[in-house]
C-alpha cells in the first residue's frame, strides 16, 4: 500500500500529537519531528522515561504496528498511562527496519484521545513511514573520490590540505565536493561530510 499522507494528514490523523525518528545511527535519529504535547516532553524528559518507555522498547526490538493499549500490561513506570493525562489516550507505534548495508531503523508514535486507530490508519501510517524511512536512505552512487575527499572535509582538512594529500588540483576536490553536495542534497562540504557520516559512508 502507498501512502501519500502529507503533514496536514498525519495531523488529522494524530491530533494529540506524533514523534518521527528517522534512520536510527548508533545514537541518534538522522532527521526527528516531536510533535507531542510541550508539557509532556518536558515531563517525560524529567523523569526519564526513555529509559523504562514500553513503547520506544518495542519499536526498538520489532517491526511493523502495536497499539499502545497492547503494551499497557508490561508498563511497570506507568509511561501509557501518565500520556494519557496530557490527551494521549490512545495511541499507535511503527517500526521500520529493513537489514542491509545500512541496517538503520526508523519509527514513528501517532497518538489521538477519542478512539483507537481503525486496521485502514494504522496501514496507511506505516505506508508513510516506510516510504519516509526509503525517501531517506543513503545514496549509493558516490566515488570512491568523493567519499575520500568528505572523510577529509570531516576530519577538519582544509582543501589545499586535501588537494595536496590526494595528489590533484584544488579545481577537482572542488568538483568532487561539488558532486557529492548534490547527490546528498547537502548546501555545503562540510553538511554533506556530516551528512555522509551519518550514512555510515565515511
Amino acid at each position: 500500500m502507498t501512502s501519500l499522507l502529507g503533514s496536514e494528514e498525519i495531523e488529522q490523523l494524530a491530533p494529540s500529537g506524533h514523534y518521527i525518528a528517522l534512520r536510527i545511527g548508533f545514537a541518534f535519529p538522522m532527521e526527528e519531528v516531536n510533535m507531542l504535547p510541550p508539557e509532556w516532553v518536558e515531563h517525560y524528559t524529567k523523569q526519564r522515561f526513555m529509559l523504562f518507555d514500553p513503547v520506544v522498547r518495542w519499536a526498538y526490538s520489532n517491526v511493523g504496528t502495536c497499539r499502545w493499549s497492547d503494551l499497557e500490561a508490561n508498563d511497570p513506570k506507568r509511561v501509557i498511562a501518565q500520556a494519557k493525562t496530557f490527551g494521549m489516550r490512545y495511541g499507535v507505534t511503527i517500526s521500520v527496519f529493513k537489514p542491509g548495508t545500512d541496517a538503520q531503523r526508523s519509527f514513528a508514535s501517532f497518538t489521538r484521545a477519542d478512539r483507537e486507530y481503525t486496521e485502514l490508519e494504522t496501514k496507511l501510517l506505516h505506508a508513510f513511514l516506510s516510504r519516509r524511512h526509503n525517501e531517506t536512505a543513503p545514496p549509493t552512487n558516490l566515488t570512491r573520490a568523493e567519499l575520500e575527499a568528505l572523510g577529509m572535509v570531516k576530519d577538519g582538512k582544509r582543501l589545499k590540505e586535501i588537494a595536496h594529500e590526494l595528489s590533484v588540483s584544488e579545481g577537482a576536490v572542488k568538483q568532487r565536493l561539488k558532486n557529492a553536495k548534490l547527490k546528498l542534497g547537502a548546501k555545503t562540504g562540510t553538511q554533506a561530510a556530516t551528512m555522509a557520516s551519518q550514512y555510515g559512508l565515511i
